[in-house]
C-alpha cells in the first residue's frame, strides 16, 4: 500500500496558501489548499490526508477550535499549526489541543517539511 502523501493546507492568507503549495508540491507531497476551516469541514475526505498545516487565526474563526471538533468527531489526523500572532495563550492551547508541531511564521522551509515528513512517518 501507497503511503499517504495528501497534506491538507487551511489557511485565509492566499499567498501564504500558494507559497505552501509550491513549498510542499516541490518535497513530493500533494498539497489541497482551503481557505477557511468552512471550506475544509464540507471537503471531508481527512482519510485521503498524511497531516494538516492549520493556521490558528482564520479570518475570525480558530483553528485551534477546528482541531478540537476534528479530534471530537474522532479524527486522529496529525496537526501542523502555523502562526502569525504567537503568544503564550495560542502556544499553549495549540500544545493542549494536541498538535505534532508549531511554527511561528515567518518559518524556514525545512521546519515545515521535517514536520510534515515526522507527522507523515507516524501516520503511515
Amino acid at each position: 500500500m501507497l503511503a499517504r502523501r495528501s497534506i491538507y493546507v487551511v489557511d485565509d492568507d492566499s499567498s501564504m496558501r500558494r507559497s505552501l503549495e509550491r513549498l510542499l508540491r516541490k518535497h513530493g507531497f500533494d498539497p489541497v489548499a482551503f481557505d477557511s476551516a468552512g471550506a475544509f469541514l464540507r471537503h471531508g475526505c481527512l482519510e485521503e490526508a498524511c497531516c494538516i498545516v492549520l493556521d490558528i487565526n482564520l479570518n475570525g474563526e480558530s483553528g485551534i477550535a477546528l482541531r478540537r471538533r476534528l479530534a471530537s468527531d474522532g479524527a486522529t489526523v496529525p496537526v501542523i499549526y502555523i502562526t502569525g500572532n504567537d503568544c503564550q495563550a495560542n502556544h499553549a492551547a495549540a500544545i493542549e489541543s494536541g498538535c505534532a508541531a508549531y511554527l511561528t511564521k515567518p518559518f524556514a522551509a525545512s521546519a515545515l517539511i521535517d514536520s510534515v515528513e515526522r507527522a507523515c512517518a507516524k501516520d503511515g
